[in-house]
């Protein structure tokens, strides 16, 4: 029994030392997965990074269905939208049930909460799993810019939050060297450079600190297609599947230092605003039509990146639904809002913007491209 006993100390340690860390940077306890090892590079369950679930492309269409746009480091702002869909009560706990969520990308800067948002939604994905829910987080081109080095968005209040967690990651490698029965803590800062180029010099370990703790993913998923910026035929052709095969293993440094091409320039998929544009006559919807053709079961593609000044919308025939609202308070300070699909039922925007018809209304009489709600999808007023 002393044995046993002995055996797993160095575990126990471990956990400690990880759920220690975790709470000192978040203030949040992050339950078990129920998948114990999730990342592949991660030696236990809890480890301090938000990990990666097992990788997918496709998943079947579930019986609820939420998208959520960019968060770009807002945290109270993010809470809110996910309380509209009545996904976490006042306390912050999973109530979504069975249902699946997407997180369209850019939860990275503009704001100072961003690591906040990246423990949340982690701690949101272990509490979901064992109601049967799903959250599935994707790469906006801030996610991508940031693993490429780009830190023109990046606010003080962001590189501080991500310095104070590589200080206590740091503390907690030092405390798991101390016991002999552990392998040798991973250094997070293995392979990231000691300087960067257009970089002040004070901000050097603060950015380094940014690198290290990333670990976002890449995902299209369902019968409705999800991309940050929008798919090109080129994209479909290319594969799907092995993008986000190629995204991760650029992540994880196996793919050479810079970003693959369909992830830079304005006809990438997460920097396209061909379907995006409020002026519907400038939406290219053949070219979407064509892309939707080729992926088998696509009924529409649904984008954030560009964001809608009025709100969520659809066009080229509710093809297209874009649903980056910029609710940031580093972007436009929008109300949040979020997009709601029950089944194979009609599409609702869920949202705490009660003028929303009105606007909807006068942009539509103004030229825009924005659906009436009979035509597009359906506003439901809800008390966040």
């Amino acid at each position: 029994m002393e044995e046993e006993i002995c055996r797993d100390l160095p575990l126990v340690l471990s956990s400690f030392v990880d759920t220690f860390v975790d709470f000192s940077v978040s203030g949040l306890f992050l339950p078990q997965s129920s998948n114990p090892n999730p990342n592949p590079n991660s030696s236990s369950d809890t480890d301090p990074l938000p990990s990666s679930p097992q990788l997918a492309t496709r998943y079947p269409a579930p019986d609820r269905l939420i998208a959520v746009g960019d968060l770009h480091g807002d945290l109270q702002k993010s809470k809110e939208a996910l309380r509209l869909a009545a996904l976490i009560d006042a306390s912050d706990r999973w109530t979504g049930g069975t249902a699946t969520v997407v997180q369209i990308g850019d939860v990275l800067d503009r704001g100072g909460d961003e690591l906040k948002i990246l423990y949340f939604l982690e701690k949101l994905k272990r509490e979901a799993e064992k109601s049967g829910g799903t959250i599935i987080t994707m790469n906006g081109n801030h996610e991508i810019m940031n693993v490429d080095g780009d830190f023109r968005f990046v606010t003080q209040a962001g590189l501080d939050e991500f310095r104070v967690w590589a200080d206590w990651f740091c503390i907690g490698n030092a405390m798991k060297s101390l016991c002999d029965g552990l392998e040798k803590p991973k250094d997070p800062f293995f392979g990231i450079p000691l300087k960067f180029l257009g970089v002040k010099e004070e901000l050097y370990h603060s950015i380094r600190c940014r690198i290290a703790a990333l670990r976002p993913e890449v995902v299209v998923v369902g019968d409705s297609v999800f991309v940050h910026g929008g798919l090109l035929p080129k994209h479909v052709f290319y594969g799907l599947e092995r993008i986000n095969e190629e995204v991760r293993d650029w992540i994880n440094g196996l793919k050479g230092r810079f970003s693959p091409g369909y992830l830079r320039g304005k006809h990438s998929m997460v920097w396209l605003r061909k379907f995006s544009h409020e002026l519907a006559q400038n939406c290219d919807c053949s070219t979407l039509e064509h892309v939707l053709a080729t992926i088998p079961g696509a009924k529409r593609m649904i984008m954030g990146h560009t964001i809608q000044e009025t709100g969520i919308n659809g066009a080229c025939g509710n093809r297209a639904i874009r649903i980056d609202v910029g609710m940031s308070k580093g972007c436009i300070n929008g109300l949040p809002e979020v997009l709601e699909i029950i089944g194979n039922s009609e599409l609702r925007v869920l949202t705490s913007n009660p003028s929303y018809r009105d606007r909807l209304e006068a942009d539509r009489k103004g030229g825009l491209g924005l659906l009436l709600p009979e035509h597009g999808p359906r506003q439901v007023e809800v008390k966040a």
